[in-house]
């Protein structure tokens, strides 16, 4: 397919006008007009580039791309190599951050919802970026660990009581420790991140709410993998997803 068809059915679809985000989503990188092969991952590291160069892909997907606020701008270094590789082999890169954590049906915290068995009713923070939901059964904190670490490939760091029956949660992929606060206010009684900073470990042993980092690049898989697997269905492209370990 045409790449202005696929990035304006993107653009269509997960609506990043509606977000105030850190950088530019869509096309940040424009290669080769046809599309018929989609690289998909988490970040668009090296390691991607060249797993997209090596499978002849004319596209890179996914949520963490470049020019970030407040990033250095000056193409030096790696990020000449970085830009180099795209710019040689005529691939496109294109990246969704904030509007993929949001998506109700293709987004990071949607598709940890339907991995976790957990049914969202409300969202909460800044741009409505958090989720919370009621589980069907309270569910002790050591249970919903390992259902964590089965779905989610690594195992998630507890701050909290192992013991505590879990009614109303809360969650957010990525580096969103700075909306457990707000979580608490709400009631919750297990908050689930990617990442985790210091003083969240205060509010946590505090509030008696239990804490999951669960990492960041292990919460943020499932979306750009549904969305890839929903362009192979609706248009017929080859669209593998390729995950550049990361243990963060």
């Amino acid at each position: 397919m045409k790449r202005q068809e696929l990035t304006r059915y993107l653009e269509q679809l997960l609506e990043p006008g509606r977000f105030r985000d850190y950088c530019p989503n869509g096309l940040q990188v424009e290669g080769r007009p046809e599309v018929r092969r989609l690289i998909a991952g988490v970040t668009a590291n090296q390691a991607l580039l060249d797993a997209a160069v090596e499978r002849d892909a004319d596209a890179i997907l996914v949520h963490h791309g470049w020019f970030w606020r407040g990033e250095e701008s000056r193409v030096t270094g790696l990020r000449k190599t970085r830009l180099q590789t795209l710019l040689k082999h005529d691939i496109n890169l294109i990246a969704y951050h904030l509007p993929l954590d949001g998506h109700p049906v293709f987004g990071n915290n949607a598709q940890l919802a339907s991995r976790l068995g957990w049914t969202p009713d409300t969202r909460f923070g800044e741009q409505d970026i958090g989720w919370l939901g009621t589980l069907e059964n309270p569910t002790p904190v050591s249970a919903i660990v390992d259902r964590v670490e089965r779905e989610l490939l690594r195992s998630p760091l507890l701050i909290g009581d192992g013991e505590r029956l879990v009614s109303r949660v809360g969650w957010c992929s990525g580096a969103a420790q700075g909306l457990f606060e707000q979580a608490i206010a709400l009631g919750v009684d297990l908050y689930l991140s990617g990442e985790i900073a210091e003083q969240t470990v205060h509010l946590a042993r505090e509030s008696g709410v239990a804490y999951l980092a669960a990492g960041h690049h292990a919460s943020e898989r499932f979306g750009v993998q549904a969305l890839a697997a929903h362009l192979a269905e609706r248009f017929g492209l080859d669209c593998p997803f390729v995950d550049i370990d990361n243990p963060v």
